[in-house]
């Protein structure tokens, strides 16, 4: 039986098959060891096709996570001095609700396997960084000082990326991830938003 390979974008969604690719890849050789060339390759794309969807080989495991943070950063940033803990809480809690299987939760969940420790430390510090400033300045925007707001953004920060870690850890879709992130916030209640 022959394989044919057809021109043009594949049948599903181009951007799925060369995150599938990709995963694939990691586990199979390592992170490192895969370009981007590779990827696409492998997904039947070109090398130029893989940039319409992803802007590095780092963007395929984080694009989806990203676009998250995006969103819920523009939340927060217009609470302006309406911002309290339970508002910052429903700003940052789309990051986590409906969060399925992805690349992401793939390789934190095969991290050693696929060589992305450092990658997965690095790119994690961040996320932290981007949330924590949110919050943070959704907090001083409502009056809160320098210092507690940081403090605050910091353990939402730590309480989202924690639950998505050990979610997927744990096998991303065998729990939920709301329920992950709700325990994380009770672990952090001794830091009242005042």
């Amino acid at each position: 039986m022959t394989t044919e390979t057809r021109a043009g974008r594949p049948k599903a969604s181009s951007r799925e098959t060369l995150a599938e690719a990709a995963c694939e890849l990691f586990l199979e050789q390592g992170y490192e060891e895969t370009s981007i060339a590779d990827i696409a390759r492998r997904a039947g794309v070109s090398r130029s096709s893989f940039f319409n969807y992803f802007s590095s080989k780092s963007d395929v495991l984080w694009s989806g996570l990203d676009a998250r943070i995006e969103a819920a950063s523009v939340a927060l940033a217009g609470l302006g001095t309406d911002a309290d803990g339970a508002a910052v809480r429903a700003a940052v809690m789309p990051i986590v609700h409906g969060f399925a299987p992805d690349p992401l939760a793939l390789a934190l969940r095969n991290a050693q396997a696929m060589g992305l420790e450092s990658e997965l430390l690095r790119d994690t510090g961040l996320r932290h960084a981007r949330i924590a400033s949110a919050v943070a300045g959704a907090a001083r925007s409502a009056g809160v000082d320098e210092i507690r707001a940081d403090i605050l953004g910091s353990a939402l920060a730590t309480a989202v990326l924690s639950s998505l870690r050990v979610w997927a850890e744990q096998g991303a879709g065998q729990a939920s991830l709301e329920a992950q992130f709700d325990a994380a916030l009770r672990s952090i209640h001794d830091l009242p938003w005042r």
